[in-house]
């Protein structure tokens, strides 16, 4: 999308900024955290949106908070989720590594998603974005939808976020799963369940007025607010006001109520007078689903696979002076990339003891002229499974993973795509393009063995969190 000519002297105000900003930190060796001291962080997580189920990237959902954030920010239409499915990209976003790399590709029997009541979880001796914030002091907090283990050492309670309101995995795991048996779904705030069975419907104005409460009563210090929305996950509710109001079915009404609640977010911001001093983030954890009529238009496939549609997310940032405004960056980028990027604008070295896959976006955010994406390579994992690789333009499949009666199926393939003249991966060109598929089969050789693949381990993994003893959650009377 481009700048309107009324926005022009904003938007050259922005880009001076942030012209500024690169000068001073890469020129003259300041830190960035000099410059512009300790922004507030939020990220609002969006579960199992489409890429173009939001105005800016297309939708006919009535979205105008988004499409106000669009204009106020920037666009990222390479951005990616590294699974399609909610628990290995949480983990990702939070640790900044693939899945992989930190046990987090499916749980312990196999399956793609933590469910209640697993023995697995994101090991307490990782390091996640909240942690390293909470090193420079900033309050944090979580609401919404977890989906990292819901065993007391997992809570986000003991993975650096002072408080907990929410749903810890998804909303279908909760009794009326009668195939699985599950127990009731939990409500908790901290690490007790204070309702079962709540109402769904009224979810995502429950996380909103938490949020919003907790901006306010943090506006004097640095915050880390992290959002992760239950909807729009099957079963989809939403409350009242948007009920049967998109003309878009359920789908379309969530979309809605969403966009209200980042407009609530945006609002405070604006009210409280610190949203010159606040980054932005909004994005997906994986592609949306056609269960749900979600849409991923122009990309091929859906949720649960590595076709784009499963795994490229839409995403806005925003940061008022410093990202400018109206604008797009194409290049590729990553929730991995989070972790490392925030944590130079704050001035906090990352721990020197572990392999991070994240790289420092600082430059694509901002809009320097002539950033590239400082990824050589991004490799998509269905679950344990390295199936596809991007590098530049170029996208190859080496296998697929298919379900039939007993179980999984692999199936070995070779299919290139030229993602910048076919986003809809729909010609297959290997054969036209041998070199490329030699030298990108060549680097899936190195991730193999870094990361594994299958049952092959990789040499540079680590364990997720383990415990013996489970239990579910459940609410106790006092």
């Amino acid at each position: 999308m481009n700048p309107s000519p009324n926005r022009t002297d904003r938007l050259v105000s922005s880009l001076a900024y942030s012209a500024l900003f690169l000068f001073l930190s890469t020129c003259l060796g300041v830190s960035l955290q000099g410059v512009i001291g300790k922004p507030n962080v939020i990220i609002i997580f969006v579960d199992d949106l489409g890429y173009a189920d939001i105005g800016p990237f297309g939708s006919k959902h009535s979205t105008p908070n988004l499409l106000r954030m669009a204009r106020d920010g920037r666009r990222f239409t390479s951005f990616y989720s590294t699974s399609p499915v909610c628990t290995p990209s949480r983990a990702s976003l939070m640790t900044g590594c693939y899945p992989r790399r930190v046990g987090m590709a499916h749980n312990e029997r196999g399956q793609w998603v933590l469910f209640p009541g697993n023995h697995k979880g994101l090991h307490p001796d990782e390091f996640t974005i909240a942690e390293l914030l909470k090193e420079q002091d900033y309050a944090t907090a979580c609401m919404g939808k977890w989906h990292l283990g819901d065993q007391p050492r997992f809570l986000p309670t003991r993975q650096g976020f002072d408080s907990y309101f929410g749903i810890p995995f998804s909303n279908d795991m909760g009794y009326h799963n009668l195939v699985r048996g599950f127990p009731p779904l939990p409500l908790m705030r901290n690490e007790t369940v204070i309702e079962e069975e709540p109402d769904q419907a009224l979810l995502t104005r429950r996380y909103t007025e938490e949020a919003v409460a907790f901006i306010q009563a943090n506006r004097d210090q640095p915050f880390f607010l992290y959002l992760p929305h239950t909807m729009p996950h099957i079963p989809i509710h939403v409350s009242d006001p948007f009920k049967d109001q998109s003309g878009n079915g359920l789908i379309g009404d969530a979309v809605q109520e969403i966009d209200w609640s980042t407009g609530r977010i945006l609002d405070t911001l604006k009210e409280l007078e610190i949203e010159g001093n606040t980054l932005v983030i909004f994005t997906s954890d994986n592609g949306g689903t056609f269960r749900s009529k979600s849409s991923n238009a122009p990309l091929r496939g859906q949720k649960g696979e590595v076709w784009e549609g499963g795994m490229r997310v839409c995403t806005l940032m925003q940061w008022p002076g410093v990202i400018p405004e109206g604008t797009d960056c194409h290049e590729l980028t990553t929730t991995m990339d989070l972790l490392p990027t925030i944590a130079e604008v704050i001035g906090q070295e990352l721990p020197k003891d572990r392999l991070i896959d994240g790289r420092n976006i600082w430059p694509l955010i901002v809009g320097q002229p002539e950033a590239k994406t400082p990824h050589d390579a991004f490799y998509y994992y269905w679950m344990n499974h390295l199936s596809a690789i991007r590098s530049g333009k170029w996208k190859l499949h080496v296998s697929y993973i298919k379900r039939n009666g007993t179980g999984m199926i692999q199936k070995r393939v070779t299919e290139l795509y030229d993602l910048e003249n076919d986003i809809g991966e729909t010609t297959n060109i290997a054969a036209d393009h041998l070199e490329v598929v030699k030298r990108l089969k060549g680097l899936i050789s190195k991730a193999r063995k870094d990361l594994g693949d299958g049952p092959y381990l990789g040499r540079n993994t680590r364990p997720a969190g383990y415990v013996e003893s489970t239990q579910f959650l459940t609410h106790k009377e006092q």
